[in-house]
């Protein structure tokens, strides 16, 4: 049976195929009928579902990161896809290919590697040079990096995430280290830095969630140790210099309430967390255009932006629009202007005027 991903569906249609159960959960309705609302997912997105039809037997075997073999038809509700199961059946991760069931990063991990240590190799201060190459061309921290997402659910959640979000934010400190006037040395540390022990923090492959490690220490302390694991490793190291690599990656969440155990409080430091922070929120943005079920120009409400999104791309014009064009397009249409003496109404300025034709009687 041919895969039909969720990106595949267009209109009302009857599907049989299979997903990877991302959620699922038994409800109750109004009346106290239960039923199963489950989120059926793909490698290029989610798929809202319902099966109405509750059993013992499904919430016994249909479990969270189960892959199944589903029949049912396509409908759509409040502008939102949805699907409606008719038939769930549990079926072996061996009848799938993986690959339809990862989604991954747009650009080959190979070539973002090269690219990011292209970048390494141009800073010009020969410690934070030395210390970056060390940590990116170990072996299992190479390995790692080529695959690991940057986070369990959001932030750049599909493989090779995290090197496509260092990479990205390192491209960025080039350009806005110059701008600003700030040493773009410990900027592109800190972008390369500052989540590369996601690595120990997440698991990887499709049941991505929090190691022991990530649960008790977490990446922000145990970039520090990778600081020190490294650095002792390059004669004389600063200390300094290591100082202020420590600060940026203990302080790129930017605020204490977002976690960060420090503040910004060097320019390279704060340039850091807003470069994290703009190209997370753009992924997330991407993201949703690329996988939001709701029909039209704008997507569902996302709670961890907490707003909606537009999702089309927005109007281009290069070259201005002639007349003609612009009536074939029926963007505006040229009013004739009406026949005869135009009369306007008297305008109606108080209550009494507008209620001055109306006769009340007297008792």
């Amino acid at each position: 049976m041919k895969k039909i991903f969720v990106s595949q569906l267009q209109g009302k249609e009857e599907l049989e195929t299979t997903f990877l159960v991302k959620i699922i959960n038994a409800m109750e309705d109004k009346s106290g009928k239960k039923y199963f609302n489950i989120i059926l997912t793909d490698s290029s997105g989610d798929l809202e579902s319902r099966l109405w039809n509750y059993s013992t037997e499904v919430e016994n075997t249909i479990i969270k990161n189960s892959f199944v073999r589903v029949k049912g038809k396509l409908n759509f509700y409040q502008g939102r896809k949805q699907f409606i199961i008719n038939h769930i059946q549990k079926v072996d991760q061996s009848e799938v290919n993986l690959d339809d069931f990862i989604m991954k990063a747009f650009e080959d991990p190979e070539v973002m590697y090269k690219k990011l240590l292209k970048i390494i190799d141009g800073l010009s201060d020969v410690y934070i040079r030395d210390l970056l190459r060390n940590i990116v061309t170990d072996g299992e921290i190479a390995r790692r990096l080529k695959t690991w997402q940057a986070g369990k659910s959001i932030h750049h959640a599909y493989q090779s995430g995290l090197l496509e979000h260092i990479l990205s934010c390192s491209e960025l400190a080039l350009i806005l280290s110059k701008h600003y006037k700030v040493n773009e040395n410990y900027v592109v540390a800190g972008c390369i830095l500052h989540d590369m022990c996601k690595i120990y923090e997440l698991t990887d492959g499709i049941n991505v969630d929090y190691t022991e490690e990530g649960k008790l220490v977490g990446h922000l302390v145990k970039g520090l140790e990778i600081v020190d694991r490294f650095s002792y490793k390059i004669k004389n190291f600063p200390h300094y210099l290591k100082m202020h690599l420590k600060h940026i990656l203990l302080s790129h969440h930017g605020e204490y309430e977002y976690g960060s155990p420090k503040i910004p409080q060097t320019s390279e430091a704060y340039l850091v967390h807003l470069i994290d922070l703009m190209d997370s929120k753009m992924g997330s943005l991407e993201m949703i255009r690329k996988t939001d079920s709701t029909t039209g120009h704008w997507s569902g409400f996302v709670k961890h932006l907490d707003r909606i999104i537009y999702k089309s791309d927005l109007p281009y014009y290069p070259e201005y629009i002639q007349e003609e064009e612009v009536q074939e397009r029926g963007e505006y249409k040229k009013q004739e202007p009406p026949k005869g003496p135009k009369i306007q109404p008297e305008p109606k300025t108080n209550l009494g005027k507008m209620l001055g034709h109306l006769k009340l009687d007297e008792t």
